[in-house]
């Protein structure tokens, strides 16, 4: 490679340069990343069919360049010969399935052990899941927290959710379209029935930003079963603006008229505080009010 073609892309000798790729759109790629594409010496992809669909709609020929998968599954195994062809001075160009890489995305290993060897690098930003969901969510946006992919088990997602509820910012996570009802609805239970926004298909024809609370985004999925990509974006932890005395005033109330399951899932509901917080609670007075009764 030219040192004309170097300094056209924003690389030198022995680099690795991480590619954003569009989340849907393909246009949605930036001017520097086609040129990247255009002229690395080396191509690394998640995924290689992906990445030959994207330089075929740009016009970009490959031109007997290689084109090596990195992924999950055998990034160990490639890494030391990625490593080799940084030594010898190739410009490695590389692209996640989808979005920025590194962003829940097996290229951290790969940009680790380049830093560790001393090679040079950078990126070519552009789109993320992430970003574009936080922009269309209609909730704040001065912080937040990417959780990424919750577990698929029940009691491990309701604790991975758990770490979650103190965080002072919006939250967003990755989620299959399969386990998104029963993802909304364990995150109404952990985290109180919050607002929130589950985005699919961002950028595609068939976009959407469904917004309401918790409870019921999980009610629709659960009859809708969703489609697609999903990025839902849960608003921050409120329940600090809800004092004790407050909380017990309403749950003293529900509770001389309903059950004490129910009266905590009114009470968290109105006042967007974790259920399993308000169950306690509502047991402990349920007690309180059974005991003062028998006196």
């Amino acid at each position: 490679m030219t040192d004309v073609v170097r300094t056209q892309i924003s690389a030198e000798a022995g680099s690795i340069i991480f590619v954003a790729t569009p989340i849907g759109t393909a246009r949605d790629i930036t001017l520097r990343a086609l040129d990247i594409l255009a002229h690395a010496d080396v191509l690394v992809a998640e995924d290689t069919r992906t990445l030959r669909k994207l330089m075929d709609i740009h016009a970009i020929p490959l031109n007997g360049r290689p084109m090596i998968a990195y992924h999950d599954h055998n990034g160990s195994a490639v890494r030391p010969r990625l490593l080799g062809l940084l030594k010898e001075g190739k410009i490695l160009a590389y692209a996640s399935e989808a979005g920025t890489p590194l962003v829940a995305d097996p290229g951290y290993g790969l940009a680790q052990d380049a830093l560790d060897n001393g090679f040079v690098v950078t990126s070519a930003p552009g789109p993320s899941a992430v970003v574009t969901a936080l922009t269309i969510a209609g909730l704040p946006t001065d912080r937040f927290f990417f959780a990424g992919f919750s577990p698929n088990t029940t009691a491990a997602r309701k604790g991975f959710i758990e770490e979650t509820r103190e965080i002072p910012g919006t939250l967003v996570f990755y989620e299959s379209p399969k386990r998104l009802a029963a993802f909304l609805s364990d995150a109404a239970e952990v985290l109180g029935d919050r607002k929130a926004t589950v985005c699919r298909e961002l950028t595609k024809k068939f976009e959407e930003a469904r917004k309401g609370n918790l409870s019921e985004l999980a009610s629709h999925y659960q009859e809708n079963k969703a489609r697609g990509e999903v990025v839902v974006v849960i608003d921050r932890n409120r329940s600090d603006s809800v004092n004790a005395e407050t909380l017990e005033d309403s749950l003293r109330q529900a509770l001389t008229t309903m059950r004490v399951r129910d009266a905590a899932d009114a009470v968290s509901a109105a006042h967007g505080v974790a259920r399993r917080d308000v169950y306690q609670l509502a047991i402990a007075m349920n007690k309180e009010i059974r005991d003062g009764g028998d006196e």
